[in-house]
C-alpha cells in the first residue's frame, strides 16, 4: 500500500523550518540554554572557539535543510489526519514528539550516558518546534 499524495503548501513548509531553525539558534544560544547545554554536552569554550575558526557554514545548512525536511514529512501527516485546528495542531505536534522525538532521545540517557537535563534540553526544543510547526501548517491555508 502507498501513502495517498497529498498538496503540500511549500511556503508554509518553508516557514515552518525557518522557524524552527531559529528557534534552536535562540534555544541554544547563551540568551536561553546555551551555556547548560555546552556544560552538560562536555563541550567548552576553546571547541567551541576552534569550531568558529574552522567555519560552521556546512553544519548550519545541513541543520535547515533538517529542519524544512521535518516540516515537510509534518505537513504530510497535517495532510494525511486531516487536522484543520489550532488544538488538533497542538495534538499532532505533542503526538510527533512523543512519540517519535522523546522516545528515540531516551537513548542518549539509557547507551551514551548523557544526563537527563542535556535531554531535556534537547526534547524541549523539538517539543516547542514541531508543535509550532504543526500549527503554521495547520492554519496556513
Amino acid at each position: 500500500m502507498a501513502l495517498p499524495i497529498v498538496d503540500v503548501n511549500y511556503l508554509a513548509v518553508v516557514v515552518a523550518g525557518l522557524v524552527s531553525f531559529v528557534i534552536g539558534g535562540l534555544w541554544y544560544s547563551p540568551l536561553i540554554f546555551g551555556n547548560i547545554w555546552m556544560k552538560e554536552s562536555g563541550i567548552n569554550k576553546s571547541q567551541v572557539d576552534k569550531s568558529k575558526k574552522k567555519g560552521m557554514t556546512a553544519s548550519y545548512i545541513i541543520t535547515l535543510v533538517s529542519a524544512l525536511v521535518m516540516a515537510y514529512v509534518l505537513a504530510n501527516f497535517v495532510k494525511y489526519v486531516a487536522i484543520s485546528s489550532a488544538i488538533d495542531a497542538l495534538e499532532l505536534g505533542f503526538c510527533v514528539w512523543l512519540g517519535f522525538i522523546a522516545t528515540v532521545g531516551l537513548g542518549s540517557i539509557l547507551w551514551e550516558g548523557k544526563s537527563f537535563r542535556l535531554y531535556a534540553i534537547n526534547m524541549g526544543y523539538y517539543l516547542i518546534s514541531l508543535i509550532l510547526m504543526s500549527v503554521i501548517l495547520t492554519l496556513w491555508v
